[in-house]
């Protein structure tokens, strides 16, 4: 206080103190000493997010290229293999290891349903669609996401279904349908999953031929609603650790989903270099956007659940 002015209970005294007055921090050095650390926290997120995206997007890549190199090649030798070992005669041995048995299964499933593809007309589907509303559009783009991602989780239980059913050791006691209608499940829900991802695919290039280009915008936008059903809930590491692996599959699904648009208007363009430019400002924004909304996404969680943002925590979680 100013001297003489201990018992003035003036507006001067209150303003004069207001302004004169100092702060404690070093009171509560434990509190801003953990607020520091949240925001250098939220400041490491993009960087060691997008090392955890990156790694898995080089997983992602590996699995879909061993599908058109290396899976076709093991069916071959799987078939070799059923073809040679009877002519030899070698009783005792089996005729396909496991492995090979579901080798052979994902080989079929992929011609069956590589022919059953070649009967869409993509032409009347993408006239179909864009002949839609925007408003429409909208929703069949949103619906189409939440399909995709209830087509994975259940698409992976009925392969698993079928691996098993097929290699499963005679001598346990049956208690399924048979390989047969499983197998037949499996082709089915390829197909269809082939189907949404050609629809989704559709949508995307009908957004990118648009003439206002609002059907696009208000596609991306949408990724920011992602935001609110997701910041404010309660995450442990295994949880999180489960979001960013759906996070990494939705960014590789997004990233093919542009290289088929992209084929897709160069093809109409014969191969033209110059419109892949047109087409750049817009790749550049899905993209953009879609990097801006996990990285605000995993910094909040990541803030409002205490969770280090070092990604040997995530890689390590129980």
């Amino acid at each position: 206080f100013w001297p003489g002015m201990e018992n003035d209970l003036s507006l001067g005294r209150f303003i004069t103190t207001e302004i004169t007055r100092g702060y404690f921090l070093e009171h509560n050095e434990a509190k801003y000493t953990e607020r520091r650390e949240k925001v250098y926290t939220c400041l490491r997120i993009p960087k060691e997010l997008e090392k955890l995206m990156t790694f898995g997007f080089f997983l992602c890549l590996d699995t879909f290229l061993y599908v058109f190199t290396l899976l076709p090649l093991r069916v071959v030798l799987a078939l070799l293999r059923l073809v040679t070992v009877p002519c030899c005669g070698l009783r005792g041995s089996r005729l396909l290891q496991p492995a090979q048995v579901c080798d052979v299964l994902k080989g079929f499933i992929m011609v069956l349903c590589y022919s059953m593809m070649s009967y869409v007309d993509y032409s009347m589907m993408y006239h179909l669609i864009r002949g839609q509303s925007v408003i429409k559009l909208y929703i069949i783009y949103n619906m189409l996401e939440v399909a995709d991602r209830l087509f994975s989780s259940f698409g992976q239980d009925i392969l698993d279904a079928l691996y098993w059913t097929a290699t499963e050791p005679k001598e346990k006691k049956r208690a399924h349908i048979g390989v047969i209608p499983h197998f037949l499940m499996a082709v089915l829900y390829v197909f269809l999953h082939a189907i949404l991802i050609m629809v989704q695919a559709t949508t995307l290039n009908v957004a990118f031929n648009s003439h206002n280009k609002s059907l696009l915008t208000i596609m991306m936008s949408n990724n920011f609603v992602e935001i609110k059903g997701s910041v404010f809930k309660k995450f442990e590491k295994n949880n999180l650790f489960q979001m960013s692996n759906s996070d990494i599959k939705e960014r590789f699904t997004n990233y093919i989903l542009l290289l088929i648009v992209c084929l897709r208007n160069m093809e109409q363009f014969s191969w033209n270099p110059d419109h892949l430019w047109v087409l750049f400002p817009d790749v550049v924004m899905v993209i953009t956007s879609e990097v801006a909304v996990d990285v605000v996404k995993h910094a909040f969680i990541t803030k409002f659940n205490d969770i280090s943002a070092d990604i040997t925590d995530l890689d390590h979680a129980d």
